[in-house]
């Protein structure tokens, strides 16, 4: 029994030490014979720990090499949700300026700049062009675009815009104000959200794509009256540094006045 258990300890011995060698040497010695000798046995570890470190480095860069594919080849994680999601919806008035609208939301748990680009930026602008969003915050940006009349053989709602927008996100931290240089400085991390084409409706003919960008635009401009406006004082007013106007001490000033010019003196 001592004979059994000491082969016992002696084989679980080999298996732990065959886990903690290489893959090169676990090879060898599965294909080498049990009852070789021990020269053969040192000459085969030499080898092994010869050719280990060029194999670590290749496996290494292989593996690097395929993570590096493999990230290329993932969509990128989006940031913003668009409305609509991947066109612009303009009605089609030939010689004006017609809008359009998008309405953008921070999905991320983190601030996100984003920055709209055009192919024709003489042509058309979009308000805010920029900005930062914080978490689950959303706004709607208004793009003006100028309709080109028809050509003389074209029919004018076959007209097709080859005019195209890209929305930009780059994650930020906190609150921060917005900058142009942010994405430029940080042009590795930046997301392209989407490419948005642009497809004319008929002003004249009702359609759920126009109902929807009249309800945007009037938010739009809604959004803007409100942030145009001053807000509501609720206490004293404040002038220059912290100083507080007396309501009272205006009238009385007025009053002062009025009877001086009047000629009456005052009590």
């Amino acid at each position: 029994m001592m004979g059994v258990d000491e082969e016992k300890s002696e084989g679980a011995g080999k298996v732990w030490s065959l886990c903690r060698m290489p893959k090169l040497w676990q090879m060898s010695s599965g294909n080498g014979n049990g009852s070789s000798s021990s020269s053969s046995s040192s000459m085969g570890n030499n080898n092994v720990y010869q050719q280990t470190p060029s194999s670590e480095r290749s496996a290494v860069t292989s593996s690097n090499a395929f993570f590096s594919m493999a990230k290329s080849l993932l969509p990128a994680r989006r940031r913003l949700r668009l409305d609509p999601s991947n066109k612009l919806y303009f009605p089609y008035e030939p010689g004006k300026q017609v809008r359009s609208a998008i309405d953008i939301k921070n999905t991320s748990k983190s601030h996100v700049a984003f920055k709209f680009q055009t192919t024709a930026p003489k042509s058309c602008y979009m308000r805010p062009p920029e900005g930062i969003l914080g978490p689950g915050e959303s706004l709607i940006a208004t793009v003006f675009k100028f309709v080109e009349p028809p050509e003389n053989n074209e029919k004018p709602m076959e007209k097709k815009s080859r005019v195209k927008f890209k929305i930009m996100s780059l994650k930020v931290k906190g609150e921060t104000d917005y900058v142009p240089e942010l994405f430029e400085e940080q042009k590795d991390e930046v997301t392209v959200e989407q490419i948005l084409l642009v497809v004319f409706l008929d002003p004249e003919r009702s359609c759920p794509a126009l109902e929807k960008l009249k309800r945007q635009l009037a938010e739009a401009e809604a959004a803007l009256e409100s942030r145009k406006k001053p807000q509501e004082e609720t206490g004293p007013r404040i002038v220059g540094e912290g100083l507080v106007i007396d309501e009272w001490k205006e009238r009385r000033e007025r009053y002062l006045a009025k009877q001086q010019v009047e000629g009456v003196a005052p009590t």
